[in-house]
């Protein structure tokens, strides 16, 4: 299954996810209203039969009235708890008690921890989520939250922290990223709303109950009937909750395992993080764990329940290890003690050799299979892009005081002129302190090695989207400037910008960010030509080669061949802009075959750095991840 079809398994899901809803709300309702008819009976003629047509009849304003109550009083509970999470995964991991890594940590687990988050996400062609510990959680667990990658953050438990190798924390760091790829933490997000609104009926019983002592006994008594009465209606709203925890997480996990194995090829990381929860007297149990955020963990113990969120861990571990001995858990409790505070190793792939980076794949099929599953030739190579960056721009971009500076230090000019009237607009928008910082990241690292020029801004957005909006505005401001001060837009200026702009845009209103659309190709043909025009004659100077690379692409997508259009320079990414806004608004399955389209014109040349980071700016405009090329 590649990344298309998981995307399109989410929708599905989401529309079960809707249905099971509303059968649980009409549950409710039939309940709440199965309560009030009784109520009302008991007052007006308590020897009478209940459900009777003149009962009915007779009561029916009043249980609309209860009906339509309940229901709304649901969907705004759901409502108003999606919207506490609009913060994205950084508001779920803060929630639950989780701490934001630092910068400049010098921790070592820490600093391991980091590590393996960056290079998965350079490798998988994603911004680097933000990193969360949940410190005082001994359980081995973790999860990722977000609504779209751009907003995604990943915690994980002292417990895993202190516990996990390396490469059980590198197999439980791909597990996660399968779910932030997949589109899962969307589906997450809306899953705790949901539940909070179906089971608010039971909470606000419970609440009626611990308050009954500060009420006179003859209201005591009532107060009490009405909050068991909750609580009773609310059983089934915990029911229907389980249902849908059930019907949407147990089968994911599984693909998620799977993942994790394909992403490093190192079953033994993930299956060895499974064996130590199930080993471990504290399992994966958390102190935070609740009916809300079970569905998001990455385990949920031995739990052999009907409607778990999880598999079995034995079965978890079955799949990737067949011949699994549970005798052997035994062992490994005895010797479960947590690992020193040793250096943070960078690279921990199996040994063997790597394809250089800077290439593209011979097959649309292959780029495609590694959307969503980066392989570990691509995490050898991301880890050894992060490792590296020079010292002094990897701080700058972590650090909250001077990412903005390390950003802008991307799109100095090496033309000295260019650069002195550079710096002056940096002074004017950051100040003489930033102007300063920027020319010592020049002094320091006087050019940098182009294929480390994407990688740095990715580990440098986590800090950046924790500014403040107007901030941000501002920003892209700036790079506008920085970019035109030369009077024209490079391929380089044109991917760093686009990508930027969309993550931010995606970090300020992550629930906009979407997958797909409804908007088909065949209404979008102008769009979809103008898109592999302006990719054919950036990555082919020569206009016959440039033609060639345009006529390979339309044939995929099967609208006939059509000349090369003239294209002013000043032109060109102004109409790739306007083509991107349509096309994003595809359906999946055609925003596959677009991708492939692109693939087959990028392949008519041998493809340079420059040109693969186009390819990244404008797959990612279409919410695809790009993986890294190896």
């Amino acid at each position: 299954m590649n990344f298309f079809e998981h995307q399109d398994r989410a929708r599905r899901r989401t529309r079960l996810l809707v249905l099971l809803f509303v059968l649980a709300v009409i549950s409710i309702i039939l309940v709440v209203d199965l309560v009030a008819l009784v109520y009302l009976r008991l007052r007006s003629d308590p020897t009478a039969p209940l459900l009777t047509q003149a009962s009915l009849g007779a009561h029916l304003p009043v249980l609309v009235w209860v009906s339509a109550l309940t229901a709304g009083f649901i969907g705004l509970a759901s409502l108003f708890r999606i919207l506490t999470l609009r913060g994205g995964g950084g508001a779920v991991a803060r929630g639950l008690g989780g701490v934001l890594v630092g910068a400049n940590t010098t921790d070592p687990q820490l600093q391991r921890l980091r590590n393996v988050v960056e290079e998965m996400a350079i490798a998988a062609g994603v911004p680097v989520p933000e990193i969360y510990v949940l410190e005082q959680e001994e359980g081995i667990n973790a999860f990722a939250a977000g609504y779209s990658p751009a907003d995604a953050a990943v915690a994980v438990t002292g417990g895993a922290l202190r516990t996990l190798s390396r490469s059980e924390l590198q197999g439980v760091a791909a597990h996660e990223f399968s779910h932030i790829l997949n589109g899962d933490m969307r589906l997450n997000i809306r899953l705790i709303g949901i539940l909070f609104g179906i089971l608010v009926l039971a909470l606000i019983g419970r609440l009626m109950l611990s308050v009954r002592h500060a009420r006179t006994s003859r209201s005591a008594g009532a107060l009490v009937a009405i909050a068991l009465a909750l609580i009773a209606t609310g059983y089934i709203g915990l029911f229907f909750g389980r249902l849908i925890r059930a019907s949407v997480s147990r089968q994911r996990e599984l693909l998620a395992d799977a993942s994790a194995v394909q992403f490093t090829r190192e079953p033994a990381g993930i299956a060895g993080a499974l064996k130590k929860i199930a080993a471990s007297k504290s399992g994966s149990v958390l102190a935070s764990d609740t009916e809300e955020i079970g569905h998001m963990l990455f385990a949920a113990g031995l739990s052999r329940q009907l409607l778990a969120t999880h598999p079995p861990l034995l079965e978890r571990i079955r799949a990737i290890e067949p011949d699994f001995d549970p005798a052997e858990l035994e062992a490994i409790r005895a010797r479960l003690v947590p690992l020193p505070r040793v250096a943070a190793a960078v690279i921990a792939s199996p040994s063997g050799p790597r394809r250089r980076s800077g290439g593209i794949m011979s097959e649309a099929d292959q780029v495609i299979t590694r959307i969503g599953r980066p392989d570990t030739d691509q995490i050898r190579a991301a880890a050894e892009l992060a490792q590296a960056i020079p010292q002094p721009l990897a701080r700058a971009a972590r650090s909250t005081e001077w990412v903005v500076e390390a950003i802008c230090y991307l799109l100095m000019d090496p033309d000295a002129e260019i650069r002195e009237r550079q710096l002056l607009m940096v002074a004017e928008a950051l100040g003489i302190e930033g102007e300063r910082q920027v020319s010592t990241l020049l002094a320091a690292v006087p050019s940098l090695a182009p294929e480390l020029r994407i990688p740095l801004l990715e580990i440098g957005f986590p800090t950046l989207r924790r500014r403040p909006q107007a901030e941000l505005n501002r920003l892209m401001d700036l790079i506008d400037r920085l970019i035109r001060a030369d009077g024209r837009v490079d391929v380089f200026e044109y991917a760093l910008a686009r990508l930027l702009s969309q993550q931010i845009r995606d970090a300020i209103a992550p629930t906009q960010a979407r997958g797909a659309g409804t908007g088909r190709l065949t209404d979008g043909e102008r769009e979809a030509r103008d898109l592999l025009m302006i990719l054919a004659r950036q990555a082919n100077p020569e206009r016959r080669a440039a033609q060639a690379a345009f006529a390979a692409g339309l044939a995929v997508l099967g609208i006939g061949v059509g000349e090369l259009e003239p294209l002013a320079s000043a032109d060109w990414s102004d109409r790739l802009d306007r083509a991107l806004a349509r096309l994003d608004d595809l359906r999946i399955e055609d925003k596959q075959r677009l991708l492939r389209a692109l693939i087959a014109t990028v392949r008519y040349a041998g493809v340079s750095q420059t040109e693969v980071e186009l390819l990244r700016a404008v797959v990612a405009a279409l919410h695809v991840p790009m993986p890294l090329f190896t």
